[in-house]
């Protein structure tokens, strides 16, 4: 139910009459106490029955609600026709709020309430009432029921379910329950209201109760604006250089409504560039957004005009008289200039050329202008990168192409070049194209054989006998496809050529029987020609050679292994042989050439060599004769050393401080002549390691056998013993075996 209905009711039940009385109602009864009840009814004791009516009756008691009296309030009074006044009866009183809501008079029989009563809590009552005799306490009345009905008074005021009630009415609106005070209400003015509604009871009349309630009233839309756009003329600009599908801007038509009264749909209804821009509606923003639809060029057009309609999608068959719901604008677009690279009169080139051209020769021109209005002149120029081998070059001013190196088709039948075309004004500005040039065949290969063949004869051939199918190849490629005649040299006794017609040949023998002990190996000159022009041709040789082949034809031994290998022995044996040999005086070589280096020069070439004062140790180690292991400097007169000589061979800080001796008598002669000896020693290159001279020059003062020099030896007139030195110990036994015994010195 809503409020407006339960509005009504209410306005409905309160206009109706209510009948309400104050008195108590109750009647005695009129007829006769006593009545026959009929002549015929049976008796059982001899007495006729009759029918006793009752001494009171009621319908019901009325009662005012809300009494605000200090005394109880008076109900009614119930009376019996057996109450004589003596105060013989009791009245009893039981039912709903009996002795505690409603009190009776025991002697009177009058009723009252006790407390006041709401008739929205409980509206009647429903109680019994009896009458009895106080001494014998049986009823006189047999126990009767009747109600006590509340009357409703104006005590309560009109409430509604809701404090506050929503309620939305589409704007527009015919007349309802709630209506609008003015004719079309527009929510574009005005969208929320707020209404303060009093209901009353009693129909409005004085002394009535009312109530009220706040309802909130939202105007909701309906389509009955029309788009508009703000203004009749847009100008937009765009780049000619734009692609194909650029937004260049939008345009927009606003609408009063919301939601999808709101909705707009754009379209181009007219115009000089409505086939070279398009436009698009974009549902979020509801703008219509305009894009490039073809390539502009500003050097052909610089301004388009367009007309835009932008319509309403859902429109309202109710408002139609408030005219159509579409707008149109006019859109001019304006072309801007932009500097554009050079463009080639194709997308692509291709030039065919013969490979047996000049070096020098033009094969194709590129033609590029500037599109701009400047008309800036253009370069052309090859990337490098495309011809790696610079056979081909390009005029720069007017973009012909032309080789610098020869051609040849069968290294390369097509070339992939890029030419680029610039600006000269702005070589940033550039464009590439592709140029495909395609080398064209001549015959300038002769044929040759398509593989080796390794052709031989048996012994045991017989004239006509296939020994070979050969076949050529070209690499030219004419036309027709590829023709090959095959024919011999020069007249042949041994063999023949048989052309098959199919760039094949079979290879015949001409006699019966061939030799390998007397010729091994045949060479058979085979020409080969082509059939374009010119007509190219070559010479292959066959080399056949003479094989011993069993009574089938297969191959067992040819001439040529059996002449050059011995029996037994094959060529993989002969060149290991060979590989041993070669190795072996490689190491022959090598021993020799150690053996050289490790051979030295003799020290004291003869006896009658100046320098015998140097002795050579070859054979022993250790001991006195081992230069090395002790200071050989201990046996030298200090006196006949003027300055330190150091060795040559070995780090001087290596080298023995030599030990002071007492001084010997000096000899002058003695010590300029081993001096220069030295000096002459020390600058000879060819002078032997000085680790190997021993030096002597004055023995030590403690010496038992004094000087032991041959030099002073050599001033006496006779021979010197030196037996006694092999007394001395195995210390002096070498001195005693060089200079002991005369035969033996002689000897040596």
């Amino acid at each position: 139910m809503t409020i407006y209905q339960f509005l009504l009711l209410f306005l409905l039940w309160v206009c109706l009459p209510h009948f309400c009385s104050p008195e108590i109602m109750f009647r005695r009864t009129s007829m006769p106490q006593k009545r026959i009840l009929g002549a015929r009814i049976p008796r059982s004791d001899g007495k006729i029955l009759h029918r006793q009516k009752r001494g009171w009756m009621w319908n019901q008691f009325f009662l005012l609600e809300e009494y605000t009296g200090s005394d109880y309030q008076y109900v009614g009074k119930l009376h019996s026709d057996q109450d004589k006044g003596d105060g013989s009866l009791k009245y009893i009183l039981s039912g709903d709020g009996a002795g505690t809501l409603f009190i009776i008079d025991e002697k009177t029989g009058d009723i009252h309430a006790t407390r006041r009563i709401d008739r929205e809590e409980k509206a009647f009552y429903t109680l019994r009432a009896q009458a009895i005799n106080r001494r014998t306490l049986r009823p006189v009345e047999p126990e009767s029921e009747f109600v006590i009905k509340i009357h409703d008074i104006n005590d309560n005021e009109p409430t509604f379910p809701e404090e506050i009630y929503t309620a939305s009415v589409p704007e527009m609106s015919v007349v309802g329950i709630i209506r609008t005070a003015l004719p079309n209400m527009n929510r574009e003015n005005r969208e929320q209201y707020q209404v303060v509604i009093q209901a009353k009871d009693m129909g409005g009349q004085m002394g009535g109760l009312s109530g009220t309630t706040t309802v909130n009233i939202t105007l909701t839309d309906v389509n009955d604006n029309p788009p508009r756009f703000p203004q009749n003329t847009i100008h937009l600009r765009v780049l000619e250089s734009s692609p194909v599908g650029t937004s260049i801007g939008s345009v927009k038509a606003t609408d009063a409504d919301t939601g999808k009264n709101a909705e707009v749909e754009y379209r181009i209804i007219d115009g000089d560039g409505i086939d070279m821009f398009d436009i698009r509606t974009e549902k979020d923003t509801q703008e219509g957004i305009i894009t490039v639809k073809k390539p502009l060029d500003y050097e052909s057009r610089r301004l388009y005009t367009l007309k835009v309609e932008a319509e309403n999608t859902h429109v309202d068959p109710r408002f139609y008289y408030l005219g159509p719901f579409k707008d149109t604008a006019i859109v001019k677009i304006s072309i801007e200039d932009v500097d554009e690279p050079p463009v080639f009169s194709r997308s692509s080139y291709l030039f065919e050329v013969h490979e047996d051209i000049e070096v020098g020769t033009i094969i194709g021109t590129v033609m590029a202008r500037d599109p701009d209005s400047t008309s800036s002149p253009i370069r052309f120029s090859l990337d490098r990168h495309t011809d790696l081998d610079r056979i081909f070059n390009i005029h720069s001013g007017n973009g012909s192409l032309y080789t610098s190196k020869p051609l040849d088709r069968e290294l390369s039948q097509w070339h992939n070049l890029t030419v680029i075309a610039a600006e000269i004004n702005n070589p940033k500005e550039m464009t590439r194209v592709a140029v495909f040039v395609r080398i064209l065949d001549v015959n300038d290969n002769a044929p040759q054989f398509a593989v080796f063949y390794d052709t031989f004869v048996c012994e045991n051939a017989r004239p006509g006998q296939l020994i070979q199918t050969i076949s050529a190849v070209d690499k030219d490629d004419p036309l027709g496809g590829q023709k090959f005649f095959f024919s011999l040299a020069a007249v042949n006794p041994n063999f023949t050529v048989q052309d098959n017609e199919d760039n094949t040949a079979r290879i015949l023998t001409r006699k019966n029987g061939f030799s390998r002990h007397e010729i091994s190996t045949y060479l058979l000159p085979v020409v080969i020609s082509d059939n374009d022009y010119p007509i190219q041709s070559s010479t292959g040789t066959l080399t056949i050679r003479v094989c011993a082949c069993d009574s089938q034809g297969n191959m067992q031994s040819c001439s040529a292994e059996a002449l050059l290998l011995p029996a037994g022995l094959s060529t993989g044996a002969l060149v290991a042989i060979l590989l041993c040999i070669i190795i072996l005086l490689v190491i022959v070589v090598l021993f020799a050439a150690l053996k050289r280096q490790r051979k030295k020069e003799p020290l004291i070439l003869s006896k009658e060599d100046i320098r015998d004062n140097i002795v050579s140790y070859n054979d022993e180690g250790g001991g006195e004769e081992d230069t090395q292991a002790f200071d050989i400097g201990t046996l030298r007169n200090p006196a006949a050393i003027e300055e330190k000589k150091l060795r040559r061979d070995i780090i001087p800080e290596t080298l023995f401080i030599p030990r002071r001796t007492p001084t010997a008598p000096d000899n002058t002669d003695v010590r300029d002549f081993i001096n220069e000896r030295l000096k002459e020693h020390d600058l000879d290159p060819t002078a032997p390691p000085y680790d190997s001279l021993a030096t002597y020059a004055y023995e030590g003062n403690d010496s038992i056998a004094e000087s032991l020099s041959s030099l002073e030896s050599g001033t006496t007139d006779g021979d010197q013993n030196y037996d006694y030195l092999r007394e001395w110990g195995p210390r002096f036994n070498k001195l005693a075996e060089m200079y002991g015994g005369g035969e033996s010195d002689k000897d040596s």
